[in-house]
């Protein structure tokens, strides 16, 4: 009896390695080709159940990684926050109640419409706002000034509003928010945006698609937000002798992460990583919440990422495909596949992956782009036809192709993947 299993082992070892040998020997086939000669390309894949790593190609070389740096926020916020987000932290005097922001983007944002904030201050005579416990810069390190006014790079701030972002709608009649604006915004015949250093917006009257376009968060335009709506309650003090301690929370934090990974959303990246630098200190830092985790969670990865932004905007940021692997491989240990996977767009589903990697019948890819100018990356799951669960890191830098010609190059890796392994 012992004979026969040690054969069928041995057996089953020898044609799984045939099939590893075919595997690499066709990826090689793929990525020699003249389309390749002229960029950087990584591919790192990973059998977790097998703990066996099928095809490494520059797994352990750095990458500009754009939108996969979202991979270590999402890890970030899941290791260093509850399940709920930290709206603010306050103390209560008499009738005056004292706030200290934490970073949560949710209130009055275009797409959670949190009122946490404004449901409780309403309750009180009087409200002091602490806006001065923050470190970041309004942009990360690198980001593109000339995106001032685009929708994908809203300034980072300690009491987001609105998302901090100008959102103007104009099917059946102009909507806008917050409704504060709107006498600083002007109507024209052509083209979208904001004056470069004053909330002076333009929109054109014949644009139909809603339009998000950031605005210069600072103190003015933040009491004036909010005498809008609880008119000669608000100010913004500098310092208290109160030390607002105890924590009012807004939506479940899933919620936050599955929107930030789905549409790859920038300003909630940014603003996760802000989230956890509040239960560090009341000082918000987003640099405290990544070097807490690189020198704890993350202190085993094989190749230490420079990681400079929650987003991926910026092009200082350098990862490994390894290391995004590693990453992913340690939230799949923690948590339920299909809780995790809901984080991710889905191939030929759903977010940025709507309309690539489609699986026939089913998905079965559930990872994370990244796109730059003249990059491209993707890294998550593939679940191949056998039921194998890979994790894999493919990115791509410095080409002068379009997107479209390398996503078709991966997308014949992935389905080599899923048909035969």
């Amino acid at each position: 009896m012992l004979k026969r299993v040690l054969i069928v082992f041995f057996i089953t070892i020898y044609f799984t390695s045939c099939k590893v040998v075919k595997l690499t020997k066709s990826i090689d086939k793929k990525i020699t080709t003249s389309f390749f000669d002229n960029q950087f390309t990584g591919i790192y894949i990973y059998d977790i159940e097998a703990d066996k790593v099928l095809y490494n190609h520059n797994g352990n070389k750095y990458f500009t990684p754009a939108s996969n740096a979202k991979i270590f926020t999402l890890f970030t916020g899941l290791e260093m926050l509850s399940d709920s987000v930290p709206a603010f932290k306050y103390a209560i005097n008499k009738d005056t109640i004292t706030i200290l922001p934490t970073g949560d983007p949710t209130l009055f944002h275009p797409y959670f419409k949190d009122s946490t904030a404004f449901k409780m201050m309403k309750n009180y005579k009087k409200v002091n706002l602490i806006t001065n416990n923050i470190s970041d810069k309004r942009y990360g390190p690198g980001w593109a000034w000339e995106d001032f006014d685009s929708y994908f790079s809203p300034e980072r701030s300690a009491l987001p509003m609105y998302g901090n972002v100008l959102t103007i709608q104009n099917k059946d009649s102009l909507n806008i928010a917050p409704i504060f604006l709107k006498k600083q915004l002007k109507i024209t015949d052509k083209g979208y945006g904001r004056k470069e250093l004053s909330n002076s917006f333009y929109f054109d009257k014949n644009r139909k698609k809603e339009t998000e376009i950031p605005m210069i968060i600072n103190d003015s335009l933040l009491l004036n937000l909010w005498n809008d709506i609880l008119p000669n309650k608000v100010n913004i003090i500098k310092k208290t002798p109160l030390k607002p301690s105890v924590i009012a929370y807004s939506i479940p934090t899933d919620t936050l992460y599955k929107r930030m990974m789905e549409v790859s959303d920038n300003f909630l990246a940014e603003q996760i990583l802000i989230l956890a630098s509040s239960t560090l200190s009341d000082t918000l830092s987003s640099a405290n919440a990544r070097k807490h985790v690189l020198e704890n969670q993350l202190k085993d990865l094989q190749q230490k990422p420079r990681w400079v932004d929650g987003s991926g905007l910026s092009r200082y940021n350098l990862f490994t495909p390894n290391s995004f692997v590693e990453v992913l491989t340690k939230m799949y240990q923690k948590m339920p596949e299909e809780k995790l996977f809901q984080f991710f767009p889905v191939g030929g589903k759903s977010g940025t992956l709507k309309n690539w990697y489609a699986g026939n019948p089913k998905p079965y890819i559930y990872a994370k782009s990244g796109t730059l100018g003249n990059n491209y990356n993707l890294s998550g799951y593939l679940i191949t036809n056998s039921g194998k669960v890979l994790i894999f890191s493919y990115m791509n830098n410095h080409y002068m192709h379009s997107n479209t010609d390398v996503k078709r190059k991966m997308q014949a890796v992935f389905e080599e993947l899923r048909d035969n392994y």
